[in-house]
């Protein structure tokens, strides 16, 4: 369990703050950011038991609160497909990701439009999670897949005129690549347990797309070490490979310096969703 706070946060006064929160079958991680004064006031994470994110709510000092000035959730997960914004039509979400996913009964599908990057990302929600999203948040609550929330800290971090790369973004048991040059080329999620995995579905990709393990940078976020064995193997295998920083033009307390500037990225990103 991970808990930071600036001792300036009120958690009574939600109005004066956006909550972000990234939610896996497994784990939530959040974060609090005060509207004024664009500053990332508390960092938090938790491990979720049977019951999920709905269950931790009501024992937390403040996830149930109303009157937040926005309410924005992630979902992690491969069940997603982002399409050409001209070529979406309202309506046909389910018949998008049926493609390559099949809807359990415990699912709900929902889309998420990148006006940036003119794409729409449709993905599969876990019922009970949105339904409680909207009933303790209503209108201020907004569902997205976390690939939206990668891609717009990365648009938002490169700017207009930066060079074609590859970004890894390791998380439980997944591995999130995207390769962005002037456009969108490439995102997608792989399910990976070990080094050899985070290793493989780089290479992988980086072949496929005509980049060179000895020439091109790979910039790495998410939820490894510099001394990890992940890192390790994939500077064995990609010589230029760096950690990325926070997303910019953002404030952040003193308290979150206890934390590696390049955890959480997606979950900070929320803030440019």
């Amino acid at each position: 369990m991970l808990r930071l706070r600036d001792e300036t946060f009120e958690p009574a006064n939600t109005a004066a703050y956006n909550l972000y929160l990234l939610a896996s079958p497994t784990r939530l991680a959040l974060a609090v950011a005060d509207v004024e004064r664009r500053k990332f006031v508390a960092l938090e994470e938790y491990a979720l038991t049977a019951g999920g994110l709905p269950a931790l709510a009501p024992q937390h000092d403040f996830l149930a609160q109303r009157g937040w000035n926005a309410v924005r959730m992630a979902i992690t997960g491969r069940a997603f497909t982002l399409l050409p914004a001209p070529l979406f039509r309202a309506g046909d979400e389910v018949a998008a990701l049926r493609l390559h996913h099949t809807l359990a009964p415990t699912e709900t599908v929902r889309h998420t439009t990148h006006p940036g990057l003119e794409l729409v990302n449709v993905f599969a929600a876990d019922a009970a999670l949105a339904d409680w999203l909207a009933a303790t948040h209503g209108a201020a609550g907004r569902l997205l897949h976390h690939t939206s929330a990668l891609l717009a800290g990365l648009v938002h971090q490169r700017g207009a005129n930066a060079p074609r790369r590859l970004y890894l973004n390791p998380g439980t048991q997944e591995l999130t690549l995207v390769v962005l040059g002037q456009h969108l080329e490439y995102c997608n999620v792989f399910p990976c347990t070990t080094a050899e995995d985070v290793v493989y579905y780089t290479i992988l990709v980086m072949q496929e797309l005509s980049l060179d393990p000895d020439q091109d940078e790979v910039t790495v976020w998410g939820e490894l070490t510099p001394d990890s064995a992940v890192f390790s193997l994939l500077r064995t295998y990609v010589r230029n490979v760096r950690f990325g920083s926070r997303p910019g033009n953002v404030q952040y307390s003193y308290r979150l310096n206890d934390v590696f500037e390049y955890r959480y990225f997606d979950l900070f990103s929320l803030h440019f969703c």
